[in-house]
């Protein structure tokens, strides 16, 4: 009888998935259409302009952030600038070249420096020698918190006292208080695996998200925080309720923003897989309704050599899960008393 009934229910499992898995694609993107890092539409023809060896695109761009006091969209264009430089640095040499002194220039050479410097075999001292670069550019706008994120960057990696860590801090979020570039570097010293411990880790991003302003990506920090602790312990050394109300703060904050937009997709990606990793198969699949074609290399490729593989196995992974508990003619009763863990309320 009891491997009757076991028969029962698997069969009935895969009747579910047959029947409800190509349902559950409503809304999803095809696998060729989603994108890994696509560039948003300012910072796509600048990068088509720096492989042709124009820079001027790029200088327009970030003397526009600065110049706006934009300086979230200012760190995202900073990273991603350097890492087309890792490659292709003839345009920014020849931007430095022009204009040795430009504020813009010299925040994307100490970005490239220490992104450089970060992956060497004698990573504390490179990144000893490049300290003067990361001044350069801090001094050349005053304002500027994103110099000083690259400098929290840069003190993690040269092993920097608590001290130390905790006046650079005090220098970043006097510029920009609610930065999420600076929150997330200081989040990294603070975790287990560097400097800190999972109970800091935790507490720091959950203080920062509690005095965030609503929409803000610093909201998300305490679920930077449980990916931290799933790295570095398996999961086994904080309440998993801590790591659910990460979870459910980053859900309201997704929330906030429409499908598809790419401001969010990084939190979003993130939020995902955490989701998955608790087997919250429902909502794990919204996030990925949410996010559209734009998969992220963070958190994938820690997971993975090829994260958009890695994205769209979990995907499927999460609509054949959500179409293992979907009824097979679920009434509108039944579909709204489905819970997000994926059982019956």
């Amino acid at each position: 009888m009891v491997h009757t009934m076991s028969l029962l229910r698997a069969l009935i499992s895969t009747a579910r998935m047959i029947r409800n898995t190509p349902e559950l694609a409503a809304g999803l993107p095809s696998d060729d259409e989603v994108l890994l890092d696509a560039p948003d539409e300012q910072m796509g023809p600048t990068l088509v302009a720096a492989a042709l060896g124009d820079y001027g695109p790029a200088a327009k761009l970030m003397a526009g952030t600065r110049e706006a006091a934009e300086w979230e969209n200012r760190d995202r264009y900073t990273t991603r600038l350097a890492t087309f430089a890792y490659n292709r640095q003839d345009w920014l040499d020849q931007w430095l070249a022009a204009a040795p002194r430009d504020p813009d220039a010299l925040l994307v050479k100490a970005e490239l420096a220490v992104l450089r410097a970060w992956e060497s075999p004698a990573r504390a001292e490179r990144l000893r020698e490049i300290g003067p670069l990361i001044d350069a550019a801090a001094r050349g706008s005053a304002r500027d918190p994103v110099p000083w994120r690259i400098a929290l960057d840069h003190a993690r990696g040269t092993h920097a006292s608590y001290s130390a860590f905790g006046e650079l801090w005090g220098e970043a979020v006097s510029r920009s208080s609610h930065h999420y570039g600076c929150h997330s570097a200081a989040l990294q010293y603070l975790s287990a695996q560097w400097y800190g411990s999972h109970r800091e880790c935790f507490d720091f991003a959950e203080q920062a998200a509690a005095d965030a302003l609503p929409g803000s990506l610093v909201q998300a920090l305490p679920v930077r925080a449980a990916f931290a602790h799933l790295l570095s312990s398996g999961g086994s050394m904080v309440a998993y309720e801590r790591i659910d109300a990460a979870a459910d703060c980053a859900i309201e904050l997704s929330a906030r923003y429409a499908a598809g937009d790419p401001w969010p997709a990084e939190v979003r990606n993130l939020l995902a897989y955490m989701l998955i990793s608790r087997g919250r198969w429902v909502e794990a699949l919204e996030q990925f309704r949410l996010i559209g074609p734009h998969a992220t290399s963070f958190p994938w490729a820690y997971l993975s050599e090829d994260p958009l593989a890695q994205f769209l196995e979990l995907r499927d992974t999460a609509r054949i899960q959500v179409a293992r508990v979907t009824p097979l003619r679920p009434s509108r009763r039944t579909a709204r008393g489905i819970r997000s863990d994926g059982h019956y309320a």
